[in-house]
């Protein structure tokens, strides 16, 4: 029998800090796991025969990390990463399920590439992939895919990735047509007419950097007009990367009228601001660009909060060739996989967010919104496992990255905490040695 085919020992982990934000759980004690599932969380288990013990002790158990926005370059682009390199990836950084984007070539607008997708991943991946479906066919913005074929071949959302359907009519159709299958529209807010060839945020920093800005505007017109046309179908929306205090406020509106909306922020705008960019470092350009500080602290606000529901990586590996050019020049995106913890334990140590909701926003929402299965610690449940060390200091060398892409925002950057060990279906998929 193949050793991926052999059952798992039983696992217990124990003097753990087990901490399950899909329950508000937050105590200490022991966690099993037996048949690649979660058996009992509770104080004082007895290890089963034949089970391996794990001493827990100062670290946290938490639900693995699900990341709802990555690019993955299969198909059509395995030069940038490849399902392989990615789980790696995600399985050093806690995150036992990725939610991949649908730009690639081809765009994944059909069955036959969502099972595509289903199978590599599934023969080369080390945790669990699901793709994201193209919103409109080619990712053109005027067609609208057939939503209810992908989702039953295993779409768990439609979006057209980094690009914004401009077409109101468009976006209300798809907003009625995805309500009577109750999926969930996910769409990049930023209007490309005001957006133009804007590099980074606009204001003072990028007229002193001679760059061309994005204002912010572009992104809380978009989001305003969503919301207008959710409250007009009635269906399920979720902004893919809210960055700016403008879009919080129409975000509030949109809560506060009981409407059925959800939002990203990534860790790159929760962690980082404009200033960082500095001397033109070209790894901090993104889209949406990073904004002001006073953004910044907003969007760690809401997320404390509840208002902004989900962290998650914005994971977009690019070459050296593309980055390593004037900023203007250079092409937008940064890796994060690694780093989305981390970086987001910086703000925990920081005292801008508690632990637990921290990381109900990168495992329990994620699964509450996408209907997965993760996320939770509770019984029964897959055994899709973190162990944190919440503490242990570390310097990032881009050089131990896993991704095939070294184009980290975080380059030499110190952390506090730090995955010891992920766990996904009951097996340990990353220990670090």
């Amino acid at each position: 029998m193949p050793n991926s085919q052999i059952p798992p020992r039983p696992l217990l982990l124990s003097r753990a800090r087990l901490i399950d934000p899909s329950r508000d759980l937050d105590m200490r004690g022991d966690l099993l796991i037996a048949d690649g599932v979660i058996r009992d969380t509770r104080q004082n288990i007895a290890a089963p025969d034949g089970a391996e013990v794990i001493d827990c002790e100062g670290c946290i158990v938490a639900p693995g990390l699900i990341d709802m926005r990555a690019f993955v370059g299969e198909p059509g682009a395995s030069y940038r990463e490849t399902f392989a390199s990615a789980s790696e990836a995600a399985a050093a950084g806690g995150i036992t399920t990725v939610i991949c984007q649908p730009d690639t070539s081809p765009v994944i607008d059909n069955s036959a590439t969502v099972d595509f997708v289903l199978r590599r991943a599934r023969d080369t991946a080390i945790v669990n992939i699901h793709p994201m479906a193209a919103l409109t066919k080619g990712m053109a913005g005027e067609v609208m895919t057939e939503f209810g074929l992908l989702k039953a071949a295993g779409a768990v959302a439609f979006t057209d990735g980094a690009k914004s359907i401009t077409n109101a009519q468009v976006m209300r159709r798809a907003l009625t047509y995805a309500r009577d299958f109750d999926a969930l529209i996910v769409h990049h807010t930023e209007d490309p007419g005001l957006t133009g060839e804007g590099v980074m945020n606009e204001g003072e920093f990028a007229t002193r950097l001679g760059l061309i800005g994005v204002p912010a505007a572009a992104e809380a017109m978009m989001l305003e007009r969503d919301i207008r046309l959710v409250a007009l179908t009635g269906g399920r929306y979720h902004a893919a990367s809210v960055t700016c205090r403008d879009s919080l406020d129409v975000l509030a509106r949109a809560r506060d009228a009981g409407l059925a909306v959800s939002a990203s922020a990534s860790i790159n705008h929760l962690a980082l601001n404009e200033n960082d960019i500095g001397p033109y470092r070209t790894f901090l350009k993104t889209a949406p660009p990073l904004r002001t500080e006073d953004d910044r602290a907003a969007l760690v606000a809401a997320l404390a909060s509840g208002l902004v529901e989900v962290a998650m990586s914005d994971h977009n590996p690019q070459d050296v060739e593309t980055k390593r050019l004037p900023f203007a020049e250079a092409a937008v995106g940064a890796i994060g996989l690694e780093t989305m913890l981390a970086a987001g334990l910086r703000l925990v140590h920081d005292g801008e967010i508690a632990i637990a909701a921290l990381l109900r926003a990168m495992s329990s929402r994620p699964a509450e919104l996408l209907n997965l299965p993760g996320g939770t610690l509770r019984a029964g449940r897959p055994a899709d496992v973190v162990i944190i060390d919440p503490d242990e200091a570390w310097v990032l060398d881009p050089a131990d990255l896993k991704s095939q892409c070294k184009n980290t925002p975080f380059d030499e950057a110190r952390f506090s905490g730090r995955v010891r060990q992920t766990i996904v279906g009951g097996r340990t998929v990353y220990r670090r040695a």
